[in-house]
């Protein structure tokens, strides 16, 4: 509705910034628009306190048919600007040029980004890798899940059955199943038993990291095939397990501070969708495959030593 060079500043929640629900509406913004600046608050919970409003949200500021240049990005703790700073950065560094879903990054910190250097510009399918949500939606299979392990069934991993020591199934007392039927009704929503690479959909805002991977250790269990619930999202190939190597060190390399910083450069909200991860970039097969040889050898490295290993790719 706004004539040509005509200015618009809104305050709008950051979920727009990604995920393909919104991928239209991003279109429609970089057709008829520019970004000229984008303010984000630090602390979420204190600029909309008062409108009770706790989800993360951005000030934007647009101009209809402009040629888009460089962004201000700006930042403040809260809604009195006290501690406000900003920086200049080039427009595809805000949306990334191989990117088909043109998500919007919102970069914070100064300096250079370790992960746009040449040893991390590989997607998914490049590296023959897959990354789908859990297919088991417990509350519609009901009739079908188990609390205890049985003849006939297989194991159901949840979120749960991991934690930062690793993996644990089956999980004594859980209010979860730790098992489901294998039928034929059933088999399509099952994967062959192997390592497997998976995250956590959904965190905490308490959590130090957004991204939170973990490795599905294959010797733990007891049977040829195994089920993934919905809260998690699973690397594979092609349904498929990936190669011990590869699954230990995808989970690495997604353990890194630096892969949690560029995550929350574009993702404002405590959930990890699978598009999220198969927009993101990753180091090549050898290197990951490289790195998953490492982490076998350090069953329980510090969270400074993962990021050192990791800085070592570029």
């Amino acid at each position: 509705m706004m004539e040509e060079g005509g200015e618009l500043v809104a305050i709008i929640p950051r979920s727009f910034c990604n995920g393909p629900y919104y991928q239209p509406f991003r279109q429609f913004i970089f057709r008829h628009a520019s970004i000229r600046q984008i303010h984000l608050f630090d602390a979420r919970n204190k600029a909309f306190k008062g409108d009770g409003v706790l989800q993360e949200n951005i000030i934007i500021h647009l101009t209809r048919g402009e040629e888009q240049g460089e962004v201000t990005i700006s930042t403040s703790t809260d809604d009195t600007f006290l501690d406000y700073r900003e920086t200049i950065h080039a427009f595809d560094s805000i949306v990334l040029a191989r990117d088909a879903e043109q998500f919007i990054h919102i970069p914070t910190a100064d300096g250079p980004d370790l992960l746009t250097g040449s040893a991390f510009q590989y997607r998914l399918d490049e590296l023959g890798v897959s990354v789908s949500t859990g297919p088991v939606v417990d509350f519609r299979m009901k009739n079908d899940l188990r609390a205890e392990y049985e003849p006939g069934t297989v194991p159901l991993l949840y979120p749960s059955h991991f934690t930062h020591h690793g993996f644990a199934w089956p999980k004594p007392g859980f209010k979860k199943a730790n098992a489901i039927r294998e039928t034929r009704e059933t088999a399509k929503w099952l994967f062959p038993c192997g390592f497997y690479t998976v995250v956590r959909r959904f965190s905490s805002k308490e959590e130090r990291r957004r991204i939170i991977a973990n490795v599905v250790e294959p010797t733990a269990l007891p049977t040829k095939m195994i089920g993934f619930e919905n809260h998690l999202n699973v690397f594979h190939d092609r349904k498929q397990p990936l190669s011990e190597d590869m699954a230990r060190g995808m989970a690495t390399y997604l353990n890194s501070t630096v892969v949690d910083q560029c995550f929350r450069r574009f993702n404002g909200h405590t959930q990890v969708n699978a598009t999220d991860l198969k927009t993101m970039r990753y180091p090549s097969r050898d290197a990951l495959a490289l790195l998953g040889k490492w982490a076998k050898s350090h069953p329980q490295p510090s969270q400074e030593t993962i990021d050192a290993r990791v800085a070592e790719l570029a």
